[in-house]
Formats: structure tokens, C-alpha cells, sequence
């Protein structure tokens, strides 16, 4: 997968991944996934059954990051900060799924 750097770590060794999460890498453009290959950009995805919006904010926050601002009420969607680090978290409801893509500067 070419945006999971450390499977079964969390962002990258952040956190081990929590149980009953599917890795997944966006089908986005191929100029996308080389600048995440070269260290450039960085996303990672994770599936979980039922509607589950904050399931992976608990390890970012043990982690030290903070949530820089409300959810949106359609999706969950929240910016966590750390030190100079800033991640964008998006959880979207999915056909009885949730999908959660993390995404950030490397």
C-alpha cells in the first residue's frame, strides 16, 4: 500500500493501530501517490464498520495533538495541531461504513 509507511501503526508509529480498522490508500492521481512516495505529502485511510466519527482521535490526542476546531455537522471533520504539525482528519459515512482518511504534511 503505498500510503500506509509502518502498517499497523498509526500515522506513521504515532500509536498502534486500534482493532477492527481496514488500512486503505485513495485511488488518486498517480502524481499524487509518487509524492507520497517520496515523502512529499502524507495520507493514510482506515474502514471500520457502523458510524464510528472520532474512533482515531483518542491516539492523537494521547499523542499531544489538540483539536483546532468544531466539527462540521455532515461529515466529522477536524484539524489536530502538534508543536509546527498540523492533520487534517475527515470521517465520512460510507453504505453502514466509516471511512477516515488522515492527511498532513510529512
Amino acid at each position: 500500500m503505498y500510503c500506509i509507511e509502518r502498517p499497523g501503526t498509526l500515522w506513521n508509529g504515532l500509536a498502534p493501530l486500534p482493532s477492527g480498522l481496514t488500512p486503505e490508500c485513495p485511488t488518486y492521481s498517480r502524481a499524487y501517490r509518487q509524492e507520497v512516495r517520496q515523502g512529499l505529502a502524507r495520507i493514510e485511510q482506515y474502514r471500520l464498520s457502523g458510524w464510528q466519527p472520532k474512533a482515531l482521535l483518542d491516539p492523537f490526542k494521547r499523542a499531544g495533538y489538540w483539536q483546532l476546531n468544531d466539527p462540521l455537522p455532515s461529515n466529522y471533520s477536524a484539524f489536530l495541531s502538534w508543536e509546527s504539525d498540523v492533520v487534517q482528519y475527515l470521517a465520512t459515512r460510507e453504505e453502514g461504513t466509516t471511512l477516515i482518511a488522515i492527511s498532513g504534511r510529512p
